[in-house]
């Protein structure tokens, strides 16, 4: 794992998570758990509306988190109900945040390699619908991180589990001078309930 992802993951605290928001999570953890009991591939697709923000985060922090609590056999993806691209601000921040990230291949839907050491597998982002053949088709959880989503997709066809945890858009803050702090907000919010649920299973 990277220094400074170590760094963040040990300053994370679960006192700030709500009770109701941890009730939330708990679904997940239960989820991965008799996923895990069984011997089970855990397959979480995280959902947006246009994949280009929240779901990747969730994606790339829950794979982090299975990897630094020593969850095996996770597999995580994103996707949306459209496709456009991963948000630039996205990888800066993750960046910022230490992990490495590498750009695959160019406009105007690029796709990214995100690793969070040196000797695992990258992360593979780019935006997609969450029905895209590089995601799972079957036998996995939806979790679905915004509104317009958790409306759009009362059903999620393949899934095998549904889950709405949903987090507020930095996009409101595109543009100001509060962007790059709420971007690096809402990652780190991520980044911590992703360490609750995995640090719990």
């Amino acid at each position: 794992m990277y220094h400074k992802i170590d760094t963040i993951i040990q300053s994370f605290s679960y006192n700030h998570i709500p009770g109701e928001r941890k009730e939330i999570l708990n679904q997940l953890i239960n989820y991965i758990r008799l996923k895990k009991s069984n011997n089970e591939p855990i397959r979480l697709n995280f959902i947006c509306t246009h994949n280009s923000r929240r779901s990747h985060l969730s994606q790339i922090w829950a794979q982090t988190m299975a990897y630094h609590f020593g969850i095996d056999n996770v597999y995580c993806y994103s996707g949306g109900t459209e496709a456009t691209a991963m948000f630039p601000k996205v990888a800066e921040t993750l960046t910022n945040q230490g992990f490495e990230i590498y750009r695959l291949s160019d406009f105007p839907n690029p796709v990214y390699g995100v690793k969070y050491d040196q000797n695992e597998h990258p992360i593979i982002c780019f935006s997609k619908e969450y029905s895209h053949a590089f995601n799972p088709q079957a036998g996995y959880a939806a979790i679905v991180t915004c509104n317009s989503a958790d409306e759009a997709c009362p059903v999620v066809l393949g899934a095998d589990a549904r889950f709405p945890i949903k987090y507020d858009d930095p996009k409101a803050f595109d543009g100001t001078d509060l962007m790059d702090a709420k971007y690096a907000e809402r990652s780190l919010q991520i980044g911590a309930e992703m360490a609750y649920v995995f640090g719990n299973v």
